[in-house]
């Protein structure tokens, strides 16, 4: 039985097979530095986007009952998710894991506003993609989905729990204003399964764990990285996050046992890249094909 995912490392990089050839030493010496934290990479490049109006969602947060609103915006910046069929949204709803289909959007900082009953609110300002949103606008299932991953998303990023007793208003796109928003301009990772109720924060306790990176073919021009990552104790999957970027692989598994940050002198095709999890032998594998300059 095997789980997609991702990804984990070790001190002790091992490379290629049983021949040592000059192009895999040079290889496995820029990742050993890289792991070590000798070599850095730039920051991911970013830009400012005006995000177009789309819905407004009243809501409300359930501890202090207070009214909260959604702006659901769009922009041709944000990336749009894999294509979704009406069915196979439907078997995606019915299914044990319908946040496995990832929408990626913008979540912006609270910011105070005063509603129609010159009364004050949180509203919050949710970018995505302007096609899907276009969408989910034409479908209202599509457009359910919508509002329940953009509630769910404010709740994981801000420790919020937000009330599902939704309205949309049908005389306004927005509330108050939309601010500008700076968004990674660097495609974000496909490969990544991420638990619902838990935030991206870096166990303390955490360890590298060990593994192994091969290189295919072991000689001439190389084709693809494949990662092999051992995860002890880890039972599934959905303990597991991967950040999968164009020269970088991030991986915490949880609770607090293992995280794995390198960075690849070769540039990987994130897109076509495979991540399998067996739960047999606990162990990671990650395939990456290598973009060729």
């Amino acid at each position: 039985m095997s789980e997609a995912l991702i990804m984990d490392t070790d001190a002790s990089l091992l490379l290629g097979v049983e021949h040592e050839q000059k192009q895999q030493e040079e290889l496995y010496q820029q990742l050993l530095l890289q792991t070590m934290g000798k070599l850095q990479s730039d920051s991911p490049p970013s830009k400012v986007i005006r995000p177009q109006p789309g819905l407004c969602v009243k809501t409300s947060s359930v501890s202090d009952k207070k009214k909260v609103f959604l702006n659901i915006c769009q922009s041709q910046t944000v990336p749009p998710p894999p294509h979704l069929s009406q069915e196979a949204l439907v078997e995606l709803l019915e299914s044990e894991d319908p946040t496995s289909y990832r929408v990626p959007m913008s979540l912006g900082e609270p910011h105070t506003e005063v509603d129609n009953s010159s009364q004050g609110c949180t509203v919050y300002d949710v970018v995505i993609n302007d096609e899907f949103f276009q969408k989910c606008e034409k479908d209202t299932l599509f457009q359910q989905f919508l509002i329940a991953v953009s509630l769910e998303g404010l709740e994981n990023k801000y420790s919020l729990e937000l009330s599902r007793d939704i309205k949309i208003l049908k005389n306004r796109k927005f509330m108050g204003s939309i601010a500008e928003q700076n968004i990674r301009t660097k495609s974000k990772p496909i490969i990544q399964e991420i638990d619902s109720k838990e935030s991206l924060t870096l166990p303390s306790a955490a360890k590298c764990p060990e593994f192994t990176l091969l290189v295919e073919p072991p000689s001439g021009k190389a084709e693809h990285l494949i990662a092999e990552i051992l995860l002890p104790g880890v039972s599934s999957a959905r303990s597991v996050v991967l950040d999968l970027g164009e020269d970088r692989l991030v991986l915490i598994a949880r609770p607090s046992l293992f995280h794995l940050d390198i960075f690849f002198p070769v540039l990987i095709d994130q897109e076509n890249s495979v991540a399998q999890y067996n739960t047999n032998t606990q162990t990671l594998t990650v395939t990456m094909p290598v973009v060729s300059l």
